[in-house]
């Protein structure tokens, strides 16, 4: 196991916990800021968590669910306070609703998480700062420090599988409830490059190409809140008419997270829902989509198109104009 050290203190309202791992400072950072890995340790054992949305960088928030072994759930969020990449982030912690919204009934806590090297590798240090001894004791009694160290029991399997995260895994894709899917991929290059590839139109037109055969023809960007886009492909060497999507830009937090709406140009129905957040890790860029379609019958038809070999194609693509920029 790896924590070496648990120091409650209740007239500084704190609790510390060290850990140290055989792995460089860089792989401890990579399995915090990737919700691939992060979900494989923060829960218990018998409760694995789900993270729903994972946004590391200040005023960015995090939204998770743990299921129990009866598929009971509770949920939580973090809101990021600072994020210094690579060293150490702080974060707003507490618990939430079913549908993922904040329940101020019950305690919050400011949690304070660094990364250093050792001789032997790197340690781990979460600090958490009570309000009170009220709320420090009741979450005592609510089993957060068994919780705590049951989830970080579960660490080195993580940070010790170099393969399964690495940059050159291609694209993947998880299940999230009936109607989500979450598409996740590694892009050699800086997250203002990968943020720059979405939205620069002769740039997409050499990368967001479609189906092979096919080029991208129509290209207009949303810059503003509320701005519509719409992207339009036409057949090459392909037979087929043309084609598109269109949609409503919801919120920007350049350049970490965009959400939009996106509907087939001609069909009707209600759009899904797209939740674009680039992170920064040691091997580029950590893309991750989460999409909410409007129905599982939807989700099901789209992912049984071969969706996620296309994006793979045109993922591949972006990292190869990145490259030679």
């Amino acid at each position: 196991m790896p924590v070496t050290s648990v120091v409650k203190d209740t007239e500084a309202l704190t609790m510390h916990i060290e850990a140290e791992f055989a792995v460089p400072v860089h792989r401890l950072w990579e399995a915090y800021a990737d919700p691939r890995q992060l979900e494989q340790f923060w829960g218990p054992v018998q409760w694995p968590a789900t993270f729903i949305r994972h946004d590391m960088y200040p005023g960015g928030i995090s939204s998770y669910y743990m299921t129990g072994p009866e598929g009971e759930k509770s949920s939580g969020f973090w809101e990021f306070l600072s994020v210094d990449a690579g060293h150490s982030f702080e974060v707003l912690d507490g618990f939430a609703h079913e549908d993922g919204t904040r329940n101020l009934e019950l305690p919050t806590m400011r949690m304070v998480f660094r990364f250093t090297e050792t001789a032997e590798g790197s340690r781990a240090e979460m600090t958490t700062y009570f309000n009170s001894l009220e709320e420090f004791e009741s979450l005592l009694e609510m089993g957060m420090e068994e919780g705590t160290l049951s989830a970080m029991s579960q660490m080195d399997a993580v940070i010790t599988d170099l393969r399964a995260y690495a940059a050159e895994v291609p694209t993947g894709a998880k299940l999230i409830g009936d109607t989500q899917v979450r598409i996740s991929r590694i892009i050699r290059g800086s997250v203002d490059q990968v943020w720059a590839a979405h939205h620069d139109p002769e740039l997409m037109k050499r990368w967001f190409l479609g189906p092979d055969g096919w080029e991208l023809v129509v290209v207009r960007i949303a810059r503003e809140i509320d701005d519509h886009y719409r992207y339009e492909w036409a057949p090459t060497t392909a037979v087929g008419e043309q084609f598109g999507f269109t949609g409503i830009l919801l919120e920007s937090h350049a350049p970490f997270r965009e959400v939009t709406t996106e509907a087939m140009i001609g069909m009707e129905g209600p759009p899904a829902r797209n939740e674009l957040t680039l992170t920064s890790v040691p091997d580029g860029t950590l893309l991750t989509l989460v999409i909410t379609y409007p129905s599982a019958e939807v989700r099901e038809i789209v992912l049984g198109t071969g969706m996620l070999d296309g994006m793979e194609a045109t993922y591949a693509r972006l990292e190869r104009e990145i490259s030679v920029e």
